[in-house]
């Protein structure tokens, strides 16, 4: 067992500087979701195609550059990759919100232009993703890999928190513009906390797994052999790539749209976000405490819960019980979360890490564009609530449809000298054990 525990992860000073950077640069999205939904939809003429159109111009390019961006950050210093991640999400946004600053009712900002600056925050989310899980097993020790993927996700989560409530705030008050100028400031703010961050240098050329040096696409399809070897992987992959193009049409589409017709607008829709995000702190206090003995298992049941909000909306339930829902969508999330990046951390070899990750968040992500795209034109031809009913009851399928595969029912973690799963030792000041069955139970796999 490794000594210290949350006490000994926050006196190291890298993994210190690691959590305040995750801290702003998750202020820095919290800021942006309602931000960018209301700012769009209040342009003149703006309908759901509208809001669609740019936030796909954003996911398009995840999905086109996630699997470089793994060969990337397994070739170079990670925290630089992070860096170059951080400051193109800033660009981005600081460009969208000069266009909105600068627009009047007669003067609305290119549609264009919009979807380009949103395609330079997607380039920097697709270059920062794959950084994420690897750079933990550089600055963390095994044992301590779980607490610190929980502690990592509590403060992130509280940043969220305060992200929403108050860039909700701001886009009511002053508007969308100022609120999105927030959020690239606050980008700015972890780049440079990142880049403070002391990594050993990683040759330019080629991959630690590597050592001769071999093309990006030989390095491509090593990562690829790493991922379909494993079929609790690739499986549950296949599964968020449906989920998450249900999840971005009823997310990013259909949610603010009934919120803004018949929710009351912004303020709804923002304690929609802020429910779901106090969800995800109090998911991360579990999963300081739970070590599951078959954590895919677990988690993929916890994936089916974000389908109720769905379903709830797209009934015409009451706010209350809307965000409700959002809570318990926020607590399964973030256990999925800590969960499946813990065990792709202790099963997956490092030199590898990072690639396996990109075809993890690339192929979770490959149809989220497509979700945004279809969102306009199912709430046209089927409603709002029917197209919310219809997403709610793919994620629940999609679960379901996973858990048919044995390696997802049956991968199992290793177990310590007391009996107990070891899914990365526990503090036992901190995380009371737990039985080994335990199956009570978590972003975006991406």
């Amino acid at each position: 067992m490794v000594d210290g525990g949350v006490e000994g992860l926050l006196r190291d000073r890298r993994f210190d500087r690691f959590l305040a950077a995750r801290t702003l640069s998750m202020l820095g999205s919290a800021f942006a979701p309602v931000a960018l939904a209301f700012g769009v939809l209040g342009l003149p003429g703006a309908t759901a195609g509208t809001l669609a159109a740019v936030l796909a111009g954003e996911a398009i390019p995840v999905v086109a550059f996630l699997l470089f961006g793994g060969v990337i950050a397994d070739r170079f210093r990670r925290n630089r990759v992070m860096v170059a991640g951080e400051l193109l999400n800033a660009l981005g946004y600081a460009a969208i919100a000069g266009m909105l600053l600068s627009g009047s009712e007669t003067h609305a900002p290119s549609i264009a232009l919009l979807v380009a600056a949103a395609a330079v925050c997607g380039i920097g989310t697709a270059v920062l993703w794959p950084a994420l899980t690897a750079i933990v097993v550089e600055i963390v020790e095994p044992g301590r890999r779980q607490t610190a993927n929980a502690l990592v996700g509590l403060v992130q989560n509280i940043a969220r928190v305060v992200g929403l409530v108050s860039g909700g705030a701001v886009v009511i008050w002053v508007g969308a513009g100022w609120s999105l100028a927030g959020s690239a400031l606050l980008f700015v703010g972890a780049a440079l906390l990142i880049f403070g961050l002391r990594l050993p240098r990683r040759d330019a050329g080629h991959s630690a797994a590597s050592p001769t040096g071999t093309s990006v696409f030989r390095e491509l399809r090593e990562g690829w052999d790493e991922f379909r070897s494993r079929q609790w992987l690739w499986v549950v992959v296949v599964q968020f790539s449906v989920l998450v193009m249900a999840l971005q049409a009823a997310h990013g589409v259909l949610g603010p749209v009934v919120a803004k017709t018949e929710l009351g607008g912004a303020g709804a829709w923002t304690a929609v976000l802020a429910g779901e995000a106090v969800g995800t702190i109090a998911g991360v206090l579990l999963a300081l405490r739970i070590r599951p003995r078959r954590p895919i298992l677990v988690a993929t049941c916890l994936s089916a819960v974000p389908g109720v909000l769905y379903v709830f909306l797209g009934i015409g339930a009451p706010v209350w019980l809307t965000v409700l829902a959002a809570v318990g969508m926020g607590i399964s999330f973030d256990l999925f979360g800590v969960l499946w990046q813990t065990t792709m951390q202790r099963e997956v070899p490092e030199e590898a890490l990072s690639r396996v990750s990109s075809y993890d968040a690339f192929g979770s992500m490959a149809f989220g564009p497509i979700g945004l795209l279809l969102a306009g034109p199912a709430a046209a031809l089927f409603g709002a609530h029917a197209a919310l009913i219809g997403c709610g009851v793919i994620i629940a399928l999609t679960a379901a449809a996973a858990l048919c595969a044995p390696g997802v029912r049956n991968l199992t973690a290793p177990r310590g000298p007391d009996g107990h799963p070891a899914v990365l030792e526990p503090d036992p000041a901190v995380v009371a054990p737990t039985a080994a069955a335990a199956v009570s139970f978590s972003e975006p796999p991406g």
